[in-house]
């Protein structure tokens, strides 16, 4: 297991005892940075953006290591459901996982030895966590790769999904499935960043909580972190 400066094995912050992410104030927004345009959230022009992507640089691409497990490759889906404000499908995990249960997250997992390739896991994962039929979704590509905490190295595939693709929630994996404004998403100014002190090392991570009607839907961590990545992708 890795060691923080203090010696002591780096502790992941969603284990820490009492810890929630919504108590850390944010430090600073990004609302110097522009919002991406509308005019590059359409439909045909992500899929133009992703045929001919402009020269960008990921932003985040690795947490801090607070586990012994071999690294392992994963697969995220990015879907993206088409209609008049293009939106962001993510789930809320359930409480029993082993790893980031309880947190937002895309639809995903780990790869399988049968999965062709990472858009083929992406998919895969997404039908059996919230029934997204492949039939329905559009791959426009990948994004680089984000390796969690938990070593699993992520590669996010960004989809469309068709705007009357219908969703059925594995009780078993996913708590709830919801969907967030694309535009707002890539807005800097909901771009919160956090940061704390934890075994010897400052901690540092976005969150981009959005109010769904009363509830807040609380995105942060690793899920932040690669929305943060598409933001730079769509932004360059």
């Amino acid at each position: 297991m890795s060691e923080s400066p203090s010696g002591r094995p780096w502790t992941p912050l969603s284990k820490l005892p009492h810890f929630d992410p919504r108590a850390v104030p944010a430090v600073a927004t990004d609302s110097q940075l522009p919002a991406v345009p509308h005019e590059r959230l359409t439909p045909q022009a992500l899929r133009e953006r992703f045929r001919n992507p402009r020269p960008w640089t990921p932003e985040l691409r690795q947490e801090p290591a607070f586990s012994d497990r071999a690294p392992a490759a994963a697969s995220v889906l990015v879907g993206i459901r088409m209609g008049e404000r293009p939106r962001i499908l993510l789930t809320e995990r359930t409480t029993h996982l082993s790893t980031h249960s309880g947190q937002v997250a895309f639809p995903g997992g780990k790869r399988d030895a049968t999965d062709r390739d990472a858009a083929h896991t992406a998919l895969r994962e997404a039908q059996e966590e919230v029934g997204l039929d492949p039939s329905h979704v559009e791959v426009l590509g990948e994004m680089p790769t984000y390796t969690t905490g938990t070593r699993f190295i992520v590669t996010p595939v960004v989809a469309l999904v068709a705007p009357h693709a219908p969703l059925i929630t594995n009780p078993h994996e996913v708590a709830d499935a919801f969907e967030v404004p694309l535009d707002f998403l890539m807005n800097p100014a909901h771009h919160h960043r956090h940061r704390m002190e934890v075994d010897g090392l400052r901690r540092e991570w976005f969150s981009m909580p959005w109010m769904d009607g009363e509830l807040e839907r609380f995105i942060w961590g690793a899920t932040a972190g690669m929305l943060r990545n598409l933001y730079r992708f769509l932004a360059a």
